[in-house]
């Protein structure tokens, strides 16, 4: 069920490739508790799938890129036997901007642009102007907006994706900081295995990166509930349930007695009685949860998957790309050399089960990551399920959005 590592917590350790194990060894010292769940893969310095509970200290690295990247799932009012999911698909992707620096089609207002304006952490200011365009916009990758039907037949909406160019220019910024550089100056770009960028709590650096972390957080909530309101705006429905949560995050919490700064990295937050949603990937059910009480959740830092986890790269899935500017300047992708996934076989079988399906491609099929009741089963007695969803529809950016900050 689950091995103990030194002070890590390992779940489903032989569904998790070796590199992510060593990965997170790098970032837990004897006085840190360390966790990976079994959705964990290699990342940037810090395995995604992975949480540490750090002793005065802040990990930029565990946090990542896309700060407050997280999932929203809400239950509707209506049946998904009465909509027309076609239709609303095509509304979704007509009205809602998907891809990287994808300004929104109608610009939003908001109470967080505001608090941007107004950032105790004074730089982040200065992006504003990006935050209010991309306000409400999903992004790339294996960012989604998806339709679902529960056991009871009722429709429910469920999000993916961070805080855009907001957080990752505050990400980048920090990063620079340090280097000893200013906040708008290139960093120097690490080695995917180099130690985990930490910050000491008590130093400016670091009260400086949890202002501008949680302003980035807050962002992200923001986007979320502006995209989840649009659709039900489209559906013309109310939310009756709502679940939301961060899984790229950093909080302070009490575990085993002591105080700490606990980062999850593609972690779900599962205390006992939280609820969560989980995406498994675009052709399989999907879930939602609930933490439970348990000595396995203590040990696990109340921290569950955030989704099935990825088995494929993006370039073995979908072959060697490279992107080229045409005559009029537009970068558009030509293929080097095929991948491992037939996307044409894979939006036929979508087709055959009734998913609509916007966008995605060969990197985001279904082979590329593992199955989420495998993963679920390998978190043992820390969560239990309380609803299956199964996929109606299913909008993603096209792989034919270029996009430099993939996962």
């Amino acid at each position: 069920m689950a091995t103990v590592i030194n002070n890590i917590t390992v779940f489903g350790e032989e569904i998790i490739d070796q590199s992510a194990i060593e990965q997170i060894q790098r970032c837990v010292s004897e006085e840190d508790i360390g966790v990976l769940t079994a959705d964990a893969h290699y990342g940037y310095a810090h395995p995604i799938g992975g949480a540490v509970a750090y002793k005065n200290k802040v990990s930029l690295s565990g946090v990542g890129f896309d700060i407050g990247c997280g999932n929203k799932a809400v239950k509707t009012n209506v049946l998904a036997s009465d909509v027309n999911i076609a239709r609303i698909m095509d509304e979704i992707v007509d009205q809602i901007g998907f891809g990287v620096g994808r300004p929104n089609p109608k610009r939003v207002d908001h109470p967080v642009l505001e608090h941007i304006k107004n950032a105790d952490f004074k730089p982040q200011r200065e992006l504003r102007k990006m935050a209010a365009e991309q306000l409400g916009t999903v992004g790339s990758g294996n960012h989604f907006i998806d339709l679902f039907e529960d056991e009871k037949g009722f429709l429910w909406i469920g999000v993916h994706f961070g805080s855009r160019g907001f957080g990752h220019k505050t990400a980048s910024g920090f990063i620079a900081m340090s280097q000893g550089l200013s906040f708008f100056d290139k960093a120097k770009e690490g080695p995917m295995d180099g130690p985990p960028i930490l910050f000491d709590i008590h130093s400016e650096l670091g009260q400086d990166y949890i202002a501008a972390m949680g302003l980035a957080g807050e962002y992200a909530y923001a986007g979320r509930d502006v995209v989840v309101e649009k659709v039900l705006e489209i559906l013309g429905a109310q939310s009756t349930e709502i679940i939301h949560n961060h899984h790229n995050f950093a909080w302070f919490e009490k575990h085993q007695g002591e105080e700490y700064w606990v980062v999850r990295k593609g972690c779900t937050p599962a205390f006992p009685g939280q609820k969560g949603f989980i995406g498994a990937n675009m052709h399989d059910n999907s879930v939602i949860i609930e933490g439970v009480e348990s000595e396995l959740s203590i040990r696990g830092l109340y921290s569950t998957v955030h989704g099935a986890g990825r088995v494929m790269s993006r370039r073995a899935a979908a072959g060697k790309t490279k992107w080229m500017r045409d005559r009029k300047g537009v970068k558009r992708k030509t293929v080097i050399s095929p991948g491992l996934i037939d996307f044409d076989e894979v939006q036929m079988r979508m087709k055959a089960r009734k998913i609509e399906l916007r966008g995605a491609g060969a990197d985001e099929a279904p082979e590329a990551y593992k199955k989420l009741e495998d993963v679920l089963k390998h978190q043992g007695n820390t969560i239990k399920i309380l609803h299956t969803l199964r996929p109606l529809g299913v909008a993603m950016a096209s792989d034919e959005v270029y996009d430099p900050y993939k996962d």
